[in-house]
């Protein structure tokens, strides 16, 4: 993350303002996600690697989007609610975001102007499951659905861009994690 990636202005999920200045030096995997998405359950594995590797610097976070299908149509209330009654989630949450529609939030402007592409899961199914049903990225660069992962290294660089089939225990993502996290 450059410094004025730090600086961007945020919103918890609680309507606080913030930054990403707080995750300096700290690995970061920074997630789009939805409450009524076939994908939710990965909420789960979200929160037990927040779990396990926060002590050694990692920390996700989760930016709900409406973007894919209406599937996070609920206030940032009822999102919080659900993660945590659901799911148990601790890791930080924001307000929702636009990350394809417009205008697109200036985080995800800057995540995706660093890693324009995502590496697939070698795998799934998903991106051809979205093509054949129309529901593919529209331009390059696009976030494919809910669930695409951001890895940040501690030097504030993004590392790595996840396609939303690739969970947390997914090997190509374990591997790129723990790489960051010796870095």
């Amino acid at each position: 993350m450059s410094t004025s990636l730090y600086d961007i202005p945020l919103k918890k999920i609680d309507g606080s303002d913030t930054t990403l200045a707080e995750y300096r030096g700290k690995v970061v995997l920074v997630v789009n996600v939805a409450s009524q998405c076939g994908l939710t359950p990965q909420y789960e594995g979200l929160e037990a690697a927040y779990a396990r590797l926060r002590e050694r610097g990692m920390v996700v976070l989760g930016f709900p989007s409406n973007d894919f299908a209406g599937q996070e149509p609920g206030s940032e209330e009822s999102i919080a609610a659900f993660c945590r009654g659901t799911f148990g989630v601790q890791f930080p949450m924001f307000a929702k975001v636009n990350v394809n529609s417009a205008p697109r939030h200036p985080l995800y402007a800057a995540l995706i102007e660093a890693m324009p592409r995502m590496q697939p899961n070698p795998d799934g199914t998903l991106l051809a499951k979205l093509e054949q049903h129309g529901l593919a990225p529209r331009q390059e660069g696009d976030v494919a659905w809910n669930f695409e992962k951001f890895l940040i290294g501690r030097d504030g660089r993004v590392v790595g861009r996840f396609a939303p089939d690739v969970t947390v225990d997914s090997p190509q993502l374990v591997q790129a994690i723990e790489a960051a996290l010796a870095d």
